[in-house]
C-alpha cells in the first residue's frame, strides 16, 4: 500500500512539473476594486497558489466544523480517566479490607 502511495505521489508530482513547465507565460492579475494595482506572475504560480489557498481554507473550515466532536472525545477521555481512578481506588480499598471470619481457612 505504501508503494502505491509513492507511485501516485510521483505521478502527481510529474504532472505538476509538466504543468509548470508548460505554463510559464506571465499573466496580469488585477482586482476591480483596485484598478491601478495589477500583479504580474507566471500562470502556473497563479493556478497552484489558488489550489493551495483553497486547500488551506477547506482544511480550516473542516477543522472548525469538527470542534464539537473533538470536545466530545476530550470529555470522554476525561470521564474514562476519572472512572479508572475510581476503580483503582475501590480495588485498593477492597484489597486492604480484612477477610470476614467465615472466609478464614482453618
Amino acid at each position: 500500500m505504501k508503494f502505491l502511495f509513492w507511485i501516485v505521489l510521483a505521478i502527481v508530482a510529474l504532472a505538476l512539473m509538466l504543468f509548470a513547465v508548460s505554463n510559464r507565460e506571465t499573466v496580469s492579475l488585477g482586482l476591480w476594486l483596485l484598478p491601478g494595482a495589477a500583479i504580474e506572475m507566471p500562470l502556473y504560480l497563479l493556478v497552484l497558489g489558488t489550489l493551495i489557498f483553497g486547500f488551506v481554507i477547506g482544511e480550516l473550515v473542516g477543522w472548525i466544523g469538527s470542534w464539537r466532536w473533538r470536545r466530545e472525545a476530550r470529555r470522554g477521555r476525561e470521564r474514562i480517566a476519572m472512572l479508572e481512578r475510581e476503580l483503582d481506588a475501590a480495588q485498593a480499598q477492597h484489597r486492604d479490607a480484612p477477610l470476614p471470619l467465615a472466609a478464614v481457612p482453618r
